[in-house]
């Protein structure tokens, strides 16, 4: 038996802002997860000073995506993933 995969997409532009809540459910990670990883500076929220009132941008949903992604694959934990985040990014600063 066939078993289909349905699979949605997000577009990311300058105008993408999502909420701590649709980021819990896009990722099925917790708001607890979530705020450990901006307490630890993987990304950065905007919004008010509490959790409900935070939302993310563009930059903080890919950063997100990819230190979950090293997490899992490669066992990294959040201040690890954040040194790799930042390194990556002055890598395609310094290739432009």
């Amino acid at each position: 038996m066939l078993q289909e995969k349905v699979f949605t997409g997000v577009v990311l532009d300058e105008n993408f802002r999502i909420t701590l809540v649709e980021v819990c459910r896009i990722f099925e990670v917790s708001a607890e997860r979530v705020i450990e990883l901006v307490d630890q500076g993987v990304i950065e929220y905007q919004g008010g000073p509490e959790p409900p009132q935070w939302w993310f941008d563009a930059v903080a949903f890919e950063r997100l995506r990819t230190a979950l992604r090293l997490e899992r694959d490669l066992g990294l934990n959040p201040p690890g993933a954040a040194l790799v985040l930042d390194l990556l990014e002055e890598l395609r600063r310094a290739r432009r």
